[in-house]
């Protein structure tokens, strides 16, 4: 709100020809000109922010019978608003008057308006209001005389204004000598706390003060008395000269001084710093407290640049110094090397028990160190007994030497040379072991932005070196070192140390006999979260466990020190959201997980931390099994025993029931294709070969056999003398009527071939129409087992047939018709004797297809030849060679088998068959001779 009070006061004319409007109640005057009819007092006012004032309006007389106006219809405004009538008083019919309290609520301009007839507001006057405030007493009046050329000095004084005012306020510089006032100095515009006096005069005193003044009144500040020449800021000495003296410690400077000694004596200040130092160090004041224009300046380090500059002031110092001269620099002379350079060694990979190979390298001197510069090293070597010899000297114009030294301790010192001389020794033990103590608690951690190594020192050490090199997966560690003083326990590392990579720091400490073990630390200058986190496997996951595996981070993924590592798993099925969190040792490259459900699909990722934070690895899953170790073993072991006893068992049933198996399921039965009766000669006792069937069998084929297969396990033996119980049916007919009647009546042969070879169904039907049927009785051991029966044969002869053969089918008449060999074995003639031959033939269907003929190698064969009848009867010789049958069918051997092939004849009794024709004992050979 002071801003708006802030005014000028050579804009109230403006203002006042702005706010005078003309009176709506005006008379006329000649030349035709409007007076106001009223006008407000005081006029232009200016007044103190927060004082009070009172403004009266006054209405001119001509104007109050012209608009019947009266003093109480006045309106008071400030700008727009309207003043409170609580503020209003009427004096009079022509006067009102209104009455500020606090001026700071008092805006510009103030109008008097007035109500006229219709309720018309009409302006009758207004008036510009200054706010604002008078000036304070200037405070801190100060003056200094500036140098601006050798012989021009100018005098500038300043001083505090105070607050501010609000109005136009105005400063004079007022001086005067104590008999002569001087002109006032006016601040320029804009200017208000100070101003130049040109003229200035030395060896007088001067008086000087500051008069400040603005509408509301002025102030004057306290009065100053001083001589010119006390306070004077000379110009800095220039033309400056540096030059090196005979000492190699020292340097010449020499300037100008701009200020004359009648004007004024001097002292000067002079400081100096190394070219490549920020640093500025100065020379003692009271050694350049006297005027001068030169000075030496001693201890310097030789060969070293030093960069100088000068200021000065008035000798007594009163006034001020001047600014700092410009720079120069200049370089001492050369001295000899103060120090040797720092000496280490290397040992090579090649060892032998005699030698080794030591890599020497040494550092070049700092300049302050070398005082000159270096042109050559010496190297000298002495091995120490008892190996004594001459030492041997080494010129080395670069920083590093390989030696082969024969297995010992040897001393080696090493010397700097520059033009003025060689440097003091440097010595380096190098002994066979490490013998001494090491140094104990190392420690390197971040200090002031670098790398601070500290240690426990033991005792006696001559020097300390500390190697260090960076770790990388890319590179090799190349090691840097530096040497420290015996006196050191912690130094900075000088090296270019970067963030974010690991050091390996080293600190060997030598003594004046050896030296000891180096003892070696890790640290970072600066850590960061790891660049990744681990990646993780399992190796073996189970039912309720599994193991992760992980490999570390690289030392370029780390970032810092790998504190420890969390296990984040979770099922992702759905049931379970939450994290669950282990915490690993760095240390560890594996972890079982314990506590995991069953046949689970888990998801797992892994951070590594460091005191910076930890970064995260990419998510894993893996299923848990749904059978434990040994669960699925425990289920299909007593399943396998099970199972194989159950086969075991079946064997030895099988084994111990094989021949009812072998009888139900697949019994031996011989093949007819390779019978022995296929080679059968009745003329040899030898075995012979026939070119066909014609000739062995003129009168026709073999068409019907039967074969009928008798267990032989409780039976006996046949014998010669059971065969002769047989009866052979005597031929009485022709061969062609045997033939004819065989295969013309003897249906019931072709019923019992059949019944007894079901094998045979599908085999052509031979032509027998010429044919001489034949049946064979063949005894068999079980599975080629030789059987205990004596083997009988008869000849294959064409002869007709005996009287007997023929009576045989007269005795038929007491037997039943149709099939004869199916009426024998079945009639029941003699009961026990049909119950026991209808048991075996039932038996024999049961028949297999034919075996091999190595089946029958050994048995015993009966062949019987008769011609067919259609008649058979029941009298003695069929009873009795039926009781014979049944002695040869007995089984005599437990395992062997009696075998019936029947070729549709009707058997006959032993007594009816000629004594030609009576079976013989088969030979070896199979035949039997006639």
């Amino acid at each position: 709100m002071e801003t708006v009070y802030k005014m000028s006061a050579g804009w109230s004319w403006v203002l006042n020809a702005l706010y005078i409007p003309l009176s709506i109640c005006s008379i006329g005057v000649s030349g035709g000109l409007v007076q106001p009819c009223g006008h407000i007092i005081p006029e232009s006012p200016v007044l103190t922010l927060g004082s009070n004032f009172t403004a009266l309006c006054i209405l001119n007389e001509s104007c109050l019978d012209l608009g019947n106006m009266h003093a109480n219809q006045i309106i008071w405004k400030i700008k727009n608003s309207v003043v409170p009538k609580e503020q209003y008083r009427v004096i009079n019919r022509t006067v009102s008057s209104v009455t500020f309290n606090d001026t700071s609520t008092l805006a510009t301009p103030l109008m008097c308006n007035i109500l006229a007839d219709g309720q018309i507001e009409q302006n009758i006057y207004g008036i510009p209001v200054l706010l604002g405030l008078p000036p304070q007493k200037p405070e801190n009046l100060s003056c200094i005389v500036h140098q601006m050329s050798k012989n021009k000095f100018v005098m500038t004084c300043t001083w505090n204004p105070g607050r501010e005012t609000f109005l136009d306020t105005y400063f004079y510089l007022k001086s005067q000598w104590p008999r002569e006032t001087l002109d006032d100095c006016i601040p320029p515009p804009g200017v208000n706390n100070s101003c130049i006096i040109f003229n200035v005069q030395f060896f007088v005193n001067l008086e000087v003060w500051v008069e400040a003044k603005n509408a509301l009144g002025k102030a004057e500040s306290e009065h100053i008395i001083f001589d010119p020449v006390d306070i004077v800021k000379p110009l800095p000495p220039h033309n400056i000269m540096v030059s090196s003296g005979e000492l190699p410690t020292g340097l010449k400077l020499s300037w100008e001084n701009q200020v004359t000694a009648v004007e004024m004596e001097l002292k000067f200040n002079i400081r100096y710093r190394i070219s490549d130092s920020p640093e500025w160090m100065e020379i003692p004041h009271e050694d350049t407290a006297t005027h001068r224009n030169s000075f030496t300046v001693q201890s310097l380090r030789p060969y070293t640049e030093y960069v100088f500059s000068l200021r000065c002031m008035k000798k007594d110092g009163m006034g001020y110094w001047s600014d700092w001269s410009e720079e120069k620099s200049g370089v001492t002379a050369e001295a000899k090397p103060s120090k040797g350079p720092p000496l280490w060694r290397k040992f090579g990979t090649s060892y032998s028990p005699n030698s080794w190979t030591v890599h020497l390298m040494w550092k070049e001197l700092d300049r302050s160190e070398a005082n000159g510069i270096i042109l050559r090293y010496e190297v000298t070597v002495r091995t120490r007994p008892p190996l004594s010899r001459q030492p041997e000297k080494y010129s080395v114009n670069s920083t590093s030497l390989t030696l082969n030294l024969t297995n010992g301790t040897h001393d080696v010192t090493l010397t700097a040379y520059n033009r003025i001389g060689g440097s003091p020794p440097s010595f380096l033990l190098i002994p066979a072991t490490n013998s001494k103590a090491a140094v104990k608690d190392l420690k390197a951690f971040p200090k002031d932005g670098k790398l601070w190594v500290e240690w426990t020192a033991p005792k006696n050490v001559v020097k300390y070196i500390i190697e260090w090199c960076m770790l990388s997966d890319a590179s090799n560690c190349t090691k840097e070192w530096q040497q420290e003083p015996d006196t050191s326990q912690g130094t900075f590392l000088k090296g270019d140390i970067k963030p974010l990579k690991c050091y390996m720091v080293t600190v060997h400490p030598l003594y004046t006999n050896g030296q000891g073990n180096g003892q070696s630390t890790k640290a970072y200058l600066q850590q960061s979260v790891p660049a990744k986190g681990p990646t993780v496997q399992t190796q073996k996951v189970g039912k309720t466990e599994a193991v992760l595996v992980w490999k570390p981070l690289t030392v370029d993924e780390q970032n810092g020190f790998i504190r420890y590592y969390t296990i984040l798993y979770r099922t992702i099925s759905g049931n379970e959201t939450g994290n669950k969190v282990v915490r690993v040792d760095p240390s560890k490259t594996e972890y079982t997980l314990s506590s995991l459900s069953s046949d689970t699909l888990y998801s797992v990722k892994m951070e590594a931390y460091t005191d910076e934070g930890g970064t995260s690895g990419p998510v894993f899953t893996f299923t848990t099994q749904k059978f434990g170790k040994g669960e699925i073993e425990a289920i299909v072991v007593p399943v396998c025993l099970a199972f194989l006893l159950t086969v075991l068992l079946g064997v030895l049933f099988c084994f111990n029931k094989r021949d009812l198996i072998k009888k139900h399921i697949w019994p031996n039965v011989p093949d007819p294709s390779k019978s022995n009766i296929a080679q059968w000669s009745p003329q040899t006792p030898a075995k012979h070969n026939f070119s066909s069937k014609d000739q062995m069998y003129p009168e026709g084929n073999f068409t019907d056999v039967s074969v009928v297969e008798i267990e032989a396990d409780d039976k006996k033996s046949f014998s010669e003398q059971d065969l002769k119980h047989f009866n052979f049916p005597k031929k009485e007919k022709n061969i062609s009527e045997g033939h004819s009647s065989g295969i013309g009546g003897s249906s019931g042969m072709s019923s019992l071939r059949q019944s007894v070879s079901d094998s045979d169904e599908n085999e052509t039907t031979q032509n027998t129409s010429s044919t001489v049927q034949y049946s064979t009785v063949i005894l068999n051991g079980y599975r080629d087992q030789l059987p205990s029966v004596q083997v009988f044969s008869r000849s294959e002869s064409t002869q007709p047939l005996l009287d007997s053969e023929e009576k045989s089918e007269d005795n038929a008449e007491g037997c039943d018709s149709g099939t004869p060999r199916q009426q024998y074995f079945k009639q029941n003639c003699s009961q026990d004797e049909t119950n026991t031959d209808g048991s075996r033939f039932e038996r024999a269907k049961q028949v297999t297809p034919p075996v091999n003929e190595e089946d029958f190698v050994g048995l015993a064969q009966v062949q019987m030849s008769a011609q067919s009848s259609q008649q058979h009867g029941c009298g003695p010789e069929k009873n009795k060679h039926e009781s014979a049958l049944v002695n040869v069918l007995s089984p005599s051997t437990e395992g062997q088998i009696l075998r019936l092939e029947t070729a549709g004849v009707n058997t006959a009794t032993v007594d009816d068959i000629p004594k030609s024709y009576m079976p013989q004992t088969v030979r070896p050979g199979g035949y039997m001779p006639q």
